[in-house]
C-alpha cells in the first residue's frame, strides 16, 4: 500500500512538474516584479523596455513595450508561456497563439482585490501558488493596520495627478483611489478619474496634490501649480512626487508601500 500510494506521489509531482513554465516571457512590468517576488526571475527570458524593476529584468533580452512585440524574437525565445496585458496588440497574441506558444492575458486591475487574485495567479501558473498566499496575508495585514490607525484620524483632501498636459487625476473608484482611502486621505475625483481642467480642480480646493513621476517633469509641474495660490495644496506648500512604477503599475509589495507613503504624508507632513 505504501509503495502505491509513493508512486501515485510521484506521478502528482511529475505531472505537475511539466505543466510549470521553465521559460517565461513577460509583457508587463508588474508581472515582470511579481515573478521576481515569487523567486522566480531567473526564468524570464524575455521582458518589455519598461521592465526595469528589480535590476535583473534591465538585462533581460528585449520583446518590445507593453503594447507592440518583436513576434520572431519572442518564437526564437522559446517560451513555454507568454504573460501578456490587456494593453498588449491583440493582433501580437493571436499571432503568438497561432504558433503554438501558450498565452496568459491579465488585465489592468481595478482594486486592491483583483491585484491580489492576479498575483496568487501568476503564483499558481509559476508553481509559488502558497508564496503568493502567504505575501498577499502579510499585505493585507499591514494594509489593514494602517486603516486602523486612520479610524479617528480627519481625512484631508487628495489630488493625485498622473497625467498632464491633458491633466489626467485618479478617481475614487480605482485602485490609485483605495491607495488613498487605505491610507486615510479623502479623494476629491469621484469615479474612476480622467481628465479635469484647471478650474475644475480649483473648485475641489485639494488639500494635499500628489504627482506621479510617470513621464512628468515633476519640478516643472511644481512650478505649474505654484500658479494657483488659490488651492489650499499651493498655499501651504503641499505638493508631493511619487514614483509612478509603485503608484501607476503595482505589486501587491509597492502597493503596501505606496499606502505607507501616503499615511506619512496625510498624517505627518499634513497638519
Amino acid at each position: 500500500m505504501k509503495k502505491i500510494i509513493f508512486l501515485i506521489s510521484i506521478f502528482i509531482i511529475r505531472l505537475y512538474s511539466e505543466n510549470v513554465p521553465e521559460r517565461i516571457v513577460s509583457l508587463g512590468p508588474a508581472i515582470t516584479e511579481n515573478i521576481f517576488i515569487l523567486g522566480e526571475g531567473d526564468k524570464i527570458v524575455g521582458n518589455t523596455i519598461y521592465c526595469i524593476t528589480p535590476d535583473q529584468a534591465k538585462y533581460k533580452e528585449k520583446v518590445g513595450d507593453v503594447i507592440n512585440v518583436n513576434i520572431e524574437k519572442i518564437y526564437s525565445l522559446r517560451p513555454d508561456i507568454v504573460f501578456a496585458t490587456n494593453l498588449t496588440n491583440p493582433k501580437d497574441i493571436k499571432k503568438l497563439k497561432d504558433l503554438g506558444i501558450k498565452v496568459e492575458i491579465f488585465s489592468y486591475p481595478k482594486n486592491f482585490n483583483q491585484l491580489c487574485e492576479q498575483f496568487i495567479n501568476i503564483g499558481e501558473i509559476i508553481g509559488r501558488k502558497e508564496k503568493a498566499e502567504e505575501i498577499i496575508k502579510k499585505v493585507k495585514i499591514e494594509i489593514d493596520k494602517i486603516r486602523r490607525k486612520t479610524e479617528n484620524k480627519r481625512k484631508p483632501k487628495v489630488l493625485i495627478q498622473v497625467g498632464t498636459r491633458p491633466l489626467w487625476v485618479a478617481g475614487q473608484d480605482s485602485f490609485i483611489g483605495e491607495m488613498v482611502k487605505f491610507s486615510g486621505g479623502k479623494n476629491i475625483i469621484k469615479g474612476e478619474g480622467g481628465i479635469y481642467s484647471i478650474e475644475e480642480i480649483i473648485k475641489k480646493n485639494p488639500e494635499i496634490i500628489i504627482i506621479t513621476s510617470m513621464g512628468i517633469d515633476t519640478e516643472e509641474e511644481k512650478k505649474t501649480w505654484q500658479k494657483y495660490k488659490m488651492i489650499d495644496a499651493v498655499k501651504n506648500d503641499k505638493i508631493f512626487v511619487i514614483d509612478s512604477n509603485k503608484i501607476c503599475s503595482p505589486t501587491p509589495l509597492t502597493f503596501l508601500e505606496v499606502v505607507e507613503e501616503l499615511y506619512r504624508i496625510f498624517h505627518f507632513f499634513h497638519k
